[in-house]
């Protein structure tokens, strides 16, 4: 039975991936700090006897190192996540997407073990080429506005693993992730999906920030996270850069009538001010943002499966379940 090691697996995606490792007859050990996982992902797990979990930094030499000698391969989904919580804690962003991932990329050279890391959309900034392609350049905003320590330490992060691959012949493979959304993804660090939704049900104001007509695409995270998987078999991968996400767009005010529509709610649609939006400063935005997916179809045979609509229902039912 392969033994899997997932960073970050209390958390929205990071959990899928542990539910879908287990069903894949995989033993699964994650280490989560919970600063943006919870609990409640992973307690219908505790049970599970191919199934221990840590509640720890990746950043605690000791325990990562003694997981990533007893794990067959690793699974980096540990960062810190969510505009909001990038803008108002700089440094924890940086230090934990750096720091962590140094350490973890040095204990699978010492054990010799593949990894898995998960890198962000992000990195492509505010750039201009549309869809995005994994060899497309990254235009990224100034340091004086924080929003942007998110794409540039990933960025670091990609440099790092593909030098270890490069120089030392570490087994690694990237892969940028676009917006997710689904079932236990919540609002409260500025994930746009989740926040309507809550909004929408609870009859309360949508608020949409800046003019509602910047575009996004929304990946399914059940479609995610069988992307991922399929990307850790492929020997194809190994050394290579992948984007994982949905291209069907939608501009945010579209997104915003859709899910008031699929909740049936009488909530206003309210356009409000970046600045009204976000208190502290650092925030700066971008127009569009679409993957091109073209590289991992042909190299493992994957496309998103689940339209939008579908996957705003699924949220739709676990919100209304939760309550």
């Amino acid at each position: 039975m392969p033994h899997a090691l997932i960073t970050g697996g209390a958390g929205f995606i990071g959990s899928h991936l542990t539910d879908y490792l287990l069903k894949h007859d995989y033993k699964v050990t994650i280490i989560d700090n919970l600063s943006t996982g919870r609990f409640d992902n992973i307690k219908h797990l505790e049970k599970n006897p191919n199934f221990r979990f840590a509640i720890d930094d990746i950043r605690n030499i000791h325990i990562t190192d003694r997981f990533v000698s007893e794990c067959d391969i690793i699974f980096h989904m540990a960062a810190a996540v969510g505009v909001q919580k990038i803008i108002e804690e700089p440094i924890n962003t940086i230090e934990t997407n750096i720091g962590g991932t140094e350490i973890l990329l040095k204990a699978a050279r010492r054990y010799r073990k593949k990894i898995m890391i998960a890198s962000t959309s992000e990195v492509y900034g505010k750039g201009v080429s549309f869809p995005f392609t994994e060899d497309d350049d990254s235009l990224l905003g100034p340091t004086s506005k924080s929003r942007w320590s998110y794409a540039a330490s990933k960025a670091i992060d990609e440099f790092l693993a593909l030098a270890y691959h490069y120089e030392v012949g570490l087994p690694v493979v990237l892969f940028r992730l676009f917006n997710t959304i689904g079932p236990r993804q919540t609002g409260q660090y500025g994930m746009v999906v989740p926040r309507f939704v809550k909004w929408a049900l609870s009859g309360e104001p949508i608020q949409v920030y800046g003019d509602g007509e910047q575009s996004r695409s929304f990946g399914n995270v059940y479609d995610i996270v069988d992307a991922i998987y399929r990307l850790s078999l492929s020997e194809e991968a190994i050394g290579e850069l992948y984007n994982i996400g949905n291209n069907q767009e939608i501009t945010i005010l579209e997104l915003a009538k859709l899910v008031k529509e699929r909740t049936g709610s009488d909530s206003e649609i309210k356009v409000i001010s970046y600045d009204e939006a976000y208190k502290t400063p650092g925030f700066e935005d971008f127009r569009r943002r679409v993957p091109g997916i073209d590289k991992i179809g042909n190299a493992v045979g994957w496309q998103p499966s689940t339209d939008l609509t579908a996957t705003i229902d699924q949220i739709i039912d676990y919100y209304r379940e939760d309550k």
